[in-house]
This record gives structure tokens, C-alpha cells and sequence, in this order.
């Protein structure tokens, strides 16, 4: 069983996210909605991934990703940055700042399967 954190300001994203996910067995789902929030869940709970949107209304996804990286327990958590900023300033920004993978939306559920299955190992169910 993995633990995957999914955080988007947008509920119906999230709920997208978690459906293209659902017939991947094994994973259970905890939401937030802002970058704050996700920072209180990751501080309680531990995680297993993080699907993380960049655009949020109080603590951008870069910040969430700095403060992840810079946390000794939270430093090898995988985490996937699913965004509509597409461009590669954004993209090269994400993954120096320590994102595993960088997805844009709209994205194909195959795709989004397939970032996941590749960080949490073909292995897992």
C-alpha cells in the first residue's frame, strides 16, 4: 500500500488525478488543497508520493518542493509537479528545486500512470 498526497487547488483536478489513479491497486488517496496544507499533511502523515500542482493561492509547488527537499525525513520523497505552466523555464525551475518528474496538464491518464509507476517501482501494485 502507498500513500500518495495530492495537492491542487482545484478540487475537480484533484478528484481527475485520483481517478486516472484508481485502478492502479494499492494506492490510497489524502488531498490538500493549497501548498500550506500540504506542508501540515506532510508533517503528521507519511507519504509515499507527492503529486503536486504549481500554481497555488498561499505557498507555490516550488516552495512545497524546497521545503520537502530540505526536510532529512521528507528528502527522498518522490514527487511529481503536475502543471499548465508548460514551458521549460517552469519545468527546469521544478526539477532544480528537487521534483522527480514534471507533467502538464492536460495530461493522458497513461502518462500519469506511468510517472507514478515509475516512482513507486513496477514492483507495487
Amino acid at each position: 500500500m502507498a500513500d500518495v498526497l495530492v495537492v491542487d487547488d482545484s478540487k475537480v483536478m484533484r478528484d481527475m488525478i485520483v481517478a486516472c489513479l484508481r485502478a492502479r491497486a494499492g494506492l490510497e488517496f489524502v488531498h490538500a488543497a493549497s501548498g500550506l496544507e500540504a506542508i501540515e499533511r506532510l508533517s503528521l502523515h507519511p507519504f509515499d508520493l507527492v503529486l503536486l500542482d504549481l500554481n497555488m493561492p498561499d505557498i507555490g509547488g516550488i516552495e512545497v518542493v524546497e521545503f520537502i527537499r530540505a526536510q532529512d525525513k521528507l528528502r527522498a520523497l518522490p514527487i511529481v509537479v503536475i502543471t499548465t505552466r508548460g514551458d521549460e523555464a517552469s519545468r527546469a525551475r521544478a526539477l532544480a528545486a528537487g521534483a522527480d518528474r514534471f507533467l502538464t496538464k492536460p495530461f493522458t491518464p497513461e502518462a500519469l500512470v506511468r510517472e507514478v509507476s515509475g516512482l513507486l517501482g513496477a514492483a507495487r501494485p
